[in-house]
């Protein structure tokens, strides 16, 4: 069986399975199980797969058949400028959460010292890609989650970043430590009923912890937004991730606990996505 071969098969069974990126899903668990790169896979397609290999491409095909992500699959997400561990312990780093990342960078200057928390850090990635842009700012990622914790040290250890941040495992509600310049966080902000519609990679995959926001959606933004107008400094930048519809009542919210509404940023699909929030 050559590489061509074992796409089409591959591919047969993912989209008999309703996978909807069949043939991308296809080419990238291929290309991991030949450890090569996806385009030099794509010009060797007449080269014969060996046994082991074709073992671990068809092991693959059965988990992400069963709609398990491809994320989850590999053990790592690429996100900003690194791969970064991943599990399923965590979420799996989305294209449109580096727009947090990007307003965090605007507000630190190149050679500045600040001092940043990441609330609901998961795998760190926000945190981390930050502190691997302003080599002379320190960042605290706290976590509910213990597993969450440990992952995120290992993904700090791995970009040699392990000196400038601290990873702590605590709840928002628990934690007292410190005053930061800078605050942003990614919380979990799907309202509960609308969880069960998710797609099933998400919903029988991803930890129900980094998602659920509660009836409403905001009970996370809500204990994010208030316990971060304890820990940040006066005139401190407070940068958050929302839902589609989130926009108004996050901003009142932030309002009443004395903070002001610099900009709202808009995702890729142009949908407002990002709010950056400054306490008076």
């Amino acid at each position: 069986m050559n590489y061509q071969e074992a796409l089409t098969k591959g591919t047969k069974i993912l989209k008999s399975n309703k996978i909807k990126s069949f043939i991308l899903d296809s080419e990238i668990l291929l290309a991991s199980s030949l450890k090569l790169d996806r385009s030099r896979l794509l010009l060797n397609l007449n080269n014969n797969i060996k046994k082991n290999q074709k073992e671990i491409f068809f092991n693959f095909i059965n988990r992400r058949k069963k709609n398990e992500p491809v994320a989850y699959i590999l053990g790592f997400k690429e996100f900003w400028k690194n791969n970064f561990k991943i599990n399923k312990s965590v979420l799996i780093p989305r294209p449109d959460t580096e727009i947090l990342v990007d307003q965090v960078l605007k507000e630190i200057k190149k050679n500045e010292t600040k001092q940043i928390l990441d609330i609901g850090t998961g795998s760190g990635c926000i945190i981390l890609s930050v502190l691997n842009e302003r080599k002379n700012s320190f960042g605290y990622g706290i976590d509910i989650s213990k597993k969450a914790i440990n992952l995120a040290k290992n993904n700090a250890k791995i970009q040699h970043i392990s000196n400038r941040i601290k990873f702590l495992h605590s709840n928002i509600d628990n934690y007292y430590f410190g005053k930061y310049d800078l605050i942003v966080s990614n919380p979990p902000y799907i309202k509960l009923s609308d969880i069960s519609v998710l797609d099933k990679d998400i919903k029988f995959f991803e930890p129900n912890l980094a998602l659920n926001g509660g009836v409403d959606g905001f009970s996370k933004i809500r204990k994010v937004i208030k316990k971060s107008s304890i820990l940040i400094k006066k005139k401190g930048k407070l940068i958050l991730e929302i839902g589609f519809n989130q926009e108004i009542n996050t901003k009142n919210i932030l309002k009443k606990n004395g903070f002001y509404i610099n900009r709202i940023v808009k995702d890729f699909s142009g949908i407002n996505r990002c709010i950056v929030s400054t306490k008076l």
